[in-house]
């Protein structure tokens, strides 16, 4: 099973960007954008999901649809595989510039 992160385009990036991950296996998937505070921004995945390539596009807005500031963010995969319950984690950066 392969998991796999990749580093988002463009960046810097206004006024989105895309993230591409790779699931080896059905799992559970929560994708997060964090300040450097570590604190939450944006949740943009949370569910169950199939394996494959998948891609998403963050704006630049936290969880009340507010743009957020430029400046450095990071994003994070974290998965539980549905099969056999084995996880993956991995952390990026990424620098919005308004």
């Amino acid at each position: 099973f392969h998991f796999s992160l990749a580093q988002n385009y463009p960046n810097p990036f206004n006024p989105t960007t895309t993230i591409r991950y790779q699931l080896g296996s059905a799992s559970k998937v929560v994708i997060i954008v964090f300040n450097l505070l570590g604190q939450e921004i944006k949740t943009l995945v949370n569910g169950l999901e199939n394996p494959g390539m998948h891609q998403l596009q963050w704006n630049g807005t936290n969880n009340s649809g507010d743009g957020v500031a430029s400046g450095v963010y990071f994003y994070r995969i974290e998965t539980n595989s549905i099969s056999n319950g084995t996880g993956f984690t991995q952390v990026k950066k990424m620098v919005l510039m308004r």
